[in-house]
């Protein structure tokens, strides 16, 4: 409680009341740690997962009820009984020594994904013989090579890959129902059941003697050094042969809350899981839970130390220690989630701007939040900036329309809030203090610098006198330095204000005209700005001497923020975070890509220190540990997933493959697994002495090879590692009959005149196809340009200049640049676009709307269009023929909706039919396209609608799969345009 002195006088007695009634405090809460969490929207088939597995390679696996899905840190591969599996219900994963991931599925029927292919006992004649009319509860190969089969009914099952054992037990009270097999050290085989435990003398099983039994098959686990962990009633035991002892005491409400399969780490720690979440168990006792009321069926720790949470709502990885991510919002005591502004002050405090006019402050001690709330909601909704006077121990604190400074932070606290002597109102863009407690503000009308006034925060706009204390034009951002010169950015561009001088640094470099959200200083005086759009700009005596954007590897060239920490300056940007290392004179910028769970966008603000970097963001605190030197992380290796010649699929384990030689074009699909840096960098060739391509691409084709012998190689790398090795396939092109020295020299010998006949012969035929297929493109790259020059229809863009004079006209200047912008960008647009034959389906959405805007601009409510995507398809990755849509768009308005006195709407749905094709519908409630025709005087025909079908057609003599259009009348009125084309990629 805040002390209150008697001596006070009745208007001071009243500001203390307002602080204790507005200062509330609330117990500590500790911090969340933030996990990533896989779904269906992600790519899973189902959210409802059993079981997880990594294999040798470092795929994550998952079991689900939908099939199961192989995830390489990027995209979820998904397999179900159209692929082979025998049951959709896949409850295990298992890994053999061979590299085989087997399927254990609900009904019984097993199989396993090898080299690329999925094998049943369709294609595995062998598996016919692995029937038991049993749900297969555990899988074990033990040192022999031998597969254990145990079930959840009164059978054992041992197969060495060519006879089966099965054994069953006649003694009812003990059964081998869901046995687990263990091998110790000694390579004795025990099996443990429900009932008892047995021992095996390489023909059959002996009970032994044996303590407690383990709760479930799930609740016990072979561990690498060949001993075997289980749990049963009092918790964590570890057997060793006959012996056995009770390593960590587990809780019984853990225990009596389904227990499911647990992950025991090297230093003892227990990760279990049960259907109310997941709790990790340290040897102390110290218990931390995470994914409450979240039923959990397992956890396991893939080979770069993440742990991943197999549950009901999907899969959720904890990222190593190194890389998690930690939250403090609503829930661990904060009053909201939106953070605008933080700052520390000097007893490890930090101050948190919120919405609603609430400031925050953090005890990093005790995790203790005190809330300050100002009763001026309207006026300081969002507490956008903070800044310390470590000095006079206050704290200033500015939101859109107001700015206010809390006195004796460290003691019995007041506000100031500060006052337009006429009562005008303000809008503050920044704020900065100079070591005299002089304050620099950033208005919307310019900058005002105000002297230092203890007892009050007062100023008079009409006071102040331009180029000495306010600088007109609307303000973005003000800095002090450390020599007391005052910088700011306004809209004419950057300045600087020293000893009474004023320089604006507008004429020395065009990006020092453009907006500059944030100014830092540098101990050599080199000053940084963080620009709105071009990047990182560095500014020495007066010079601009390096400039750092998105291709120097920045996330965003908008920066919005900038922070200064021994020799790294963090960049906030509109689509992550950076950190610019100083001592390094190239100044490579390292990403944080880990954290773009979190951090990717909507970062307000940002403070440093020396163990922990921390976030103001929408979604609440976020902050990590960080390294202060950057550490080169181990390189993700590249792994090829499937070889494709002239659409036959290779092995992928073959030494050297040998291809005829009409097929003469290859495919390699490949990846690399990284679950924590989402880009990736490949690098590949086809020769070893060549030199490197680089790509982002995850698929690469080579047609018409020569023949020969090639060796491709692909590396990969993220941001924060070097090229890993390269993988190699080696494959030879084998040459025609007719290339080799064998042939030559017999035709030589026998035939050299009838040699030159045929050589002829066949040289003109693949001229004449070669010009042929010349003719055909040429012809399709024809059409594609009057396709171009059709979408530019005379009579709308007549009708946009129109447009564009009625504005000017009336002096609409505003709508006019508006429409002539989108206007330009739509001709851009279409020039982008006219030299490809085929362009990604987000380009064509960015093209439809521009073109749909420019429409809605000119036909106001009279015209709606709405456009839906189904969210499983890849926007990117998925390729249409350009300017396809464009021409049944252009009809729906023009000749079905326009003709409607009333105007109408215009529905553009794009979804997924199957796994290899994409539907497009374009429906609209004109008049109709039947009711069209019949209206028209002659026999008209779109020329745009007619060059698209001749284009298509053409297509589809080059293409394996036809593109399908179906255009019909819905109804008494309306049209329905229905496109379906095959996925390109």
């Amino acid at each position: 409680m805040i002390a209150i002195n008697k001596q006070l006088n009745l208007r001071g007695r009243y500001l203390i009341l307002i602080i204790l009634l507005l200062t509330i405090s609330f117990p500590g809460y500790s911090q969340s740690t933030h996990l990533q969490h896989f779904s269906t929207k992600n790519g899973l088939p189902s959210n409802n997962c059993y079981y997880t597995l990594q294999d040798s390679k470092g795929y994550i696996w998952v079991a689900t009820d939908a099939g199961v899905s192989r995830f390489d840190g990027k995209i979820f591969e998904n397999f179900s009984i159209d692929d082979g599996l025998p049951d959709n219900q896949i409850l295990q994963l298992k890994e053999d020594k061979s590299g085989k991931i087997w399927f254990l599925a609900l009904n019984g029927e097993l199989s396993y994904f090898f080299n690329g292919k999925i094998y049943n006992e369709t294609n595995d004649k062998l598996l016919k013989l692995l029937k038991f009319n049993a749900v297969i509860v555990s899988f074990f190969q033990d040192s022999k090579g031998r597969i254990w089969f145990g079930t959840n009914k009164n059978i054992l099952v041992m197969w060495d890959g060519k006879t089966i054992m099965k054994y069953i037990s006649a003694d009812l009270e003990h059964q081998y129902t869901n046995t687990f097999i263990h091998e110790d050290k000694s390579g004795t085989i025990w099996a443990f059941s429900n009932e008892c435990v047995r021992v095996f003398n390489n023909k059959t099983f002996t009970i032994t003697a044996h303590g407690t039994l383990p709760l479930s098959y799930k609740t016990i686990l072979n561990l690498p050094d060949k001993t075997l962990g289980y749990i049963d009633k009092n918790g964590l035991n570890i057997r060793t042969g006959n012996k056995q002892y009770l390593l960590l005491k587990i809780d019984t409400s853990l225990l009596n809350n389904d227990p499911g399969y647990f992950f025991l780490d090297k230093n003892d720690d227990l990760w279990l899981s049960n259907s109310n979440g997941i709790y990790h168990i340290e040897p102390s006792g110290k218990t931390t839970q995470y994914l409450k009321n979240i039923s959990c069926s397992q956890t396991i720790k893939d080979s770069k130390n993440n742990m991943w949470f197999t549950t009901t709502s999907g899969i959720y990885m904890l990222p190593q220690k190194d890389e998690r991510l930690y939250v403090i919002n609503k829930t661990n005591g904060l009053n909201s989630d939106m953070v605008k502004s933080l700052v520390k002050d000097d007893r490890n405090r930090l101050w948190l701007g919120l919405d609603e006019g609430n400031i925050s402050l953090l005890d990093l001690n005790t995790y203790h939040t005190t809330r300050i709330q100002l009763p001026d909601k309207k006026k300081y909704n969002v507490i956008k900036h903070l800044v310390y006077d470590s000095l006079d121990q206050t704290m200033y604190f500015a939101a859109d329309y107001g700015l206010g400074r809390i006195n004796n932070i460290y003691g019995t606290p007041n506000i100031n809030y500060l006052k337009e002597t006429n009562k005008r109102m303000f809008v503050v863009k920044s704020l900065s203090l100079r070591k005299d407690h002089t304050l620099a503000i950033a208005l919307s009308s310019g900058v005002y610098i105000l002297p230092y006034r203890k007892d009050k925060l007062e100023f008079t706009l009409l006071y102040f006198k331009q180029g000495i204390d306010f600088f007109i034009n609307r303000a973005y951002c003000v800095f002090y330095d450390k020599d007391q010169n005052l910088w700011f950015s306004n809209v004419s561009g950057l300045s600087e204000y020293s000893n009474g001088i004023l320089y604006n640094y507008s004429n020395q470099n065009l990006l020092l005209t453009k907006r500059i959200n944030d100014i830092q200083k540098l101990d050599d005086g080199t000053i940084v700005l963080a620009t709105d759009g071009y990047g990182v700009v560095f500014l020495k005596n007066k010079n601009v001497v390096k400039v750092i954007t998105r291709k120097d590897g920045l996330a965003n060239n908008i920066c919005k923020r900038l922070f200064v920490k021994d020799n790294y300056i963090w960049v906030v940007t509109n689509n992550g975070i950076n950190r610019i290392p100083l001592k390094n004179k190239q100044r490579s910028v390292e990403s944080f890509e880990y954290t773009n769970a979190m951090l990717a966008d909507d970062v307000n603000d940002l403070f440093i220190d020396d163990q922990y970097a921390y976030f103001a963001t929408n979604c609440g605190l976020v902050y990590f540990s960080y390294h202060k030197e950057n550490t080169n992380h181990e390189a993700p290796k590249v792994l090829i997933s499937s070889i494709i010649n002239n659409k036959t699929k290779l092995g992928l384990n073959s030494a050297m493959h040998i291809l005829a030689p009409s097929n003469n074009s290859i495919t390699f699909t490949y990846s690399a697994i990284d679950f924590q840096n989402k880009t990736i960098t490949y690098r590949y060739r086809l020769k070893t002495e060549s030199n490197w391509t680089e790509t982002k691409s995850r698929r690469l084709e080579f047609p018409s090879l020569e023949p020969g012998d090639y060796t491709f190689e692909i590396s990969s790398k993220s941001n924060k590692s070097n090229w890993s090795t390269p993988t190699r396939v080696n494959f030879s092109l084998k040459r025609h009959f007719w290339q080799t020295n064998l042939f030559l020299v017999a035709v030589f010998l026998f035939a050299g005149f009838a040699f030159y006949k045929v050589a002829v012969v066949i040289t003109k035929m693949q001229k004449n196809k070669e010009q042929q297929q010349l003719l055909l493109k040429n012809k399709i790259l024809m059409l594609e340009q009057r396709a171009l020059q059709a979408m530019m229809n005379p009579h709308f863009v007549f009708n946009v200049m129109n447009s564009i004079q009625h504005y000017i006209n009336t002096k609409d200047t505003n709508s006019a640049n508006k429409i002539l912008t989108g206007f330009a960008k739509l001709i851009r647009k279409n020039l982008e676009i006219c030299t490809k034959s085929f362009i990604s389906l987000d380009e064509e959405l960015e093209y439809l709307e521009l073109y749909l805007s420019l429409e809605k601009k000119r036909f106001g409510e009279k015209f709606k269009y709405h456009i839906k995507v189904n969210s499983a398809i890849d926007k990117e990755e998925t390729l249409i023929p350009s300017m396809i849509l464009q021409p049944y768009i252009e009809n729906a308005i023009w000749h079905g909706l326009m003709p409607k006195e009333e105007g109408g709407k215009l529905d553009i749905l794009i979804d997924l039919k199957g796994e290899d094709h994409l539907v497009i519908e374009i429906i609209d409630d004109g008049i109709g396209i039947d009711n069209s025709l019949k209206g028209k005087k002659g026999h008209h025909v779109s020329k745009g609608m007619n060059l698209t079908r001749e284009r298509i057609n053409l297509l589809n003599q080059v293409e394996a799969n036809p593109i399908q259009i179906d255009i019909k009348q819905n109804g008494i009125s309306g049209t329905y345009v229905s496109i379906l084309i095959p996925l390109y990629s």
